[in-house]
Order: C-alpha cells, then sequence, then structure tokens
C-alpha cells in the first residue's frame, strides 16, 4: 500500500462502462514525513476520501478488483482507507 495525499478530482463525461458510479481521485504519494514523493496516480475512491485527506492506496490490479467485487473493471489503483494518524516511534533509541 502507498500513503498518499488526496490533491485533485479528475471528472471524465467519457469513460469505460465499468467506471460509471465511481469516483476518481487524484492522490500524491507521501513519505512518511509528509513530504511527497514520485508522481501523481488517480485512484478509485472506495471509502468517500476528499481533498486534503492522507491515504492508503492499493496499487495492483488483482487486488483491487476483488475489493470492488468486479473482474471486468479496468483498474490498478484504489483508495482503501482514510489516515485518521500516524505513531512512529523514534528509532534512534531502538
Amino acid at each position: 500500500m502507498i500513503l498518499s495525499k488526496v490533491i485533485g478530482t479528475l471528472v471524465a463525461t467519457q469513460k469505460n462502462q465499468a467506471l460509471r458510479g465511481h469516483k476518481l481521485l487524484i492522490v500524491q504519494p507521501l513519505e512518511l514525513d509528509g513530504t511527497f514523493l514520485g508522481r501523481d496516480l488517480i485512484a478509485i475512491d472506495h471509502v468517500d476520501a476528499g481533498v486534503g485527506d492522507t491515504v492508503l492506496v492499493m496499487q495492483e490490479g488483482t487486488g483491487a478488483r476483488q475489493i470492488l467485487k468486479c473482474e471486468d473493471i479496468p483498474v490498478h489503483s484504489v483508495i482503501v482507507a482514510v489516515v485518521d494518524g500516524m505513531d512512529i516511534p523514534d528509532t534512534k533509541h531502538l
């Protein structure tokens, strides 16, 4: 899974039939310290996330299709959780 920040929405007037009814969001992967990492992704929202939310994105086609319960959907990335908080222990003292 990839820790990410929702940075926008994507609206498409024409899309694959299997994608109809699904909200598409633009997410930016994050480092654990909150800095942006890599490039933007488009993900199907499965948890009612919104712009500004920190989320977990599953980026694996078969798993994504299992979560959406649809084998015909052309998808690679799905938002599976909204992150309420993180607790990262200081590893210097371990």
